[in-house]
């Protein structure tokens, strides 16, 4: 799976059958975005404000909702090939729309990426010292950035490393922590913090792997069958979920905490925070990487260039890199949480119009077998633009329910509904390209560093 720091990662084209990987390969990518300290705060965040077997359910429905959503989205990838924002330009977004998702893909990753960073600096300082933490994060960042550049091999060998490191971390947490406790007290325990209801919890679980979800085609094209992304999807989800989410749920009530760091450094002290860092790299490389696809997407789109994704990623990780460690991003969470609202009405359009309505079907399913691109797209889709406004007001606005499931059912039916109408229509039509990034001047490969 080497490629070398040239490699594109097909970010313009569909993958061929000849570049996908086993499915154990992508799997423990898709575990290790799960088995994450953000699925750990979720777990503590459960275990804070609910009892133990109240947490459970709420994991159990958060992760049946995502495993749905996610299979699907999936899928779609895996058939055409193609990252989220590429295959958005025939599955209800035109390539106007698509650019947008691009774009906003991109924004709402780079800033997570910088802020996650930020988070991996604070164990280094408390740990190696030396440095300050402004420093530490733009290492981390760096270090992040010539991972991505190489594309999802590299990615996958980082994988092999971080995930097993960060399980050990967890299984140190149980062995240490939980062998003070009896495990018997700690599932009828009353929780320390202020009371979740299950639908808080669920929506908790739920939203918090919603972009994960909704950006899976950028993974799932790299597999080999349909089922490959079934069993990946499955296995990361359940066990990450569980796995990482009730050692969270334990923690919190054993240590009367929601306080990860804490909890982390209070079980494994020296090997915990560098399983930080670790768990840091194995979740943050795939944002990274999801920004460079948007980015080579949206650039493409607006402004007619063809730009080499390595390329990008060295621009977008330094840049990101820069802004976490001024500590500028940080003053843009809200924004960063706003533009999350924006994404599950995505996979409700993608999901509803592919398998579905079908009104731009066709095309990809004739340029299938030759592994091209079909010839053009359509330029807008007003209706399915006014659709995503709507459904992500819903999402925002609307308290019953689960907001982001909410925003994806939403846009499912009315998508649906508008289709067996005849409003789902195309306006302009867009040439594709042939997905080759183009030449610079005077180089005979980009720039990767």
């Amino acid at each position: 799976m080497a490629s070398s720091a040239g490699h594109d990662d097909y970010a313009l084209a569909r993958v061929p059958s000849g570049a996908r990987h086993h499915w154990f390969s992508v799997a423990t990518q898709r575990f290790g975005q799960l088995s994450t300290l953000a699925s750990f705060l979720i777990g503590a965040t459960l275990g804070f404000g609910m009892t133990f077997w109240n947490a459970v359910l709420a994991i159990t429905l958060g992760a049946v909702v995502l495993e749905v959503l996610t299979i699907f989205t999936g899928i779609a990838g895996q058939r055409e090939g193609m990252s989220t924002s590429l295959l958005a330009r025939w599955t209800g977004f035109g390539t106007g729309g698509a650019s947008l998702i691009g774009l906003a893909i991109s924004i709402s990753a780079v800033g997570w990426f910088g802020i996650q960073n930020a988070v991996s600096a604070e164990g280094l300082v408390d740990l190696v010292g030396g440095l300050p933490g402004w420093a530490w994060s733009l290492i981390c960042g760096l270090v992040i950035t010539a991972i991505v550049v190489y594309g999802v091999g590299s990615m996958a060998w980082a994988a092999y490393i971080t995930v097993p490191a960060f399980l050990l971390m967890a299984g140190w947490s149980i062995a240490v922590e939980l062998g003070k406790h009896d495990l018997g007290a700690l599932t009828s325990a009353q929780p320390a913090g202020p009371p979740l209801s299950l639908l808080q919890g669920t929506t908790i679980v739920a939203g918090g792997f919603i972009v994960g979800a909704v950006i899976t085609p950028d993974m799932s094209r790299f597999n080999r069958t349909q089922g490959d992304v079934v069993k990946q999807t499955v296995v990361g989800i359940s066990v990450g979920e569980y796995v990482i989410g009730l050692i969270g749920v334990l923690l919190a009530l054993a240590l009367r905490t929601n306080d990860v760091i804490a909890i982390v450094t209070s079980t494994s002290g020296f090997l915990g925070t560098l399983i930080i860092v670790a768990a840091t790299i194995k979740v943050n490389d795939w944002n990274l990487y999801a920004a460079s696809l948007g980015v080579v997407n949206f650039v493409r789109q607006a402004f007619g260039r063809k730009v080499s994704r390595a390329a990008v990623t060295v621009v977008v990780g330094v840049t990101g890199s820069l802004l976490g460690a001024a500590g500028v991003l940080d003053s843009f969470t809200g924004f960063l949480n706003l533009l999350g609202v924006l994404f599950p009405p995505i996979a409700g359009i993608m999901v509803a119009e592919y398998f579905v309505s079908r009104v731009f079907r066709a095309p990809l399913d004739e340029s299938r077998p030759s592994g091209s691109l079909p010839p053009s797209a359509p330029s807008w889709v007003p209706a399915s633009l006014g659709i995503w406004a709507v459904a992500a007001v819903v999402g925002k606005y609307v308290d019953w329910g689960l907001p982001s499931i909410n925003s994806v059912v939403v846009a499912f039916v009315l998508y649906t509904a508008a289709a067996r109408l005849g409003l789902i229509r195309g306006t302009g039509t867009a040439a594709t390209d042939d997905g080759e990034p183009d030449p610079v001047p005077g180089a005979a490969e980009p720039r990767t560093a």
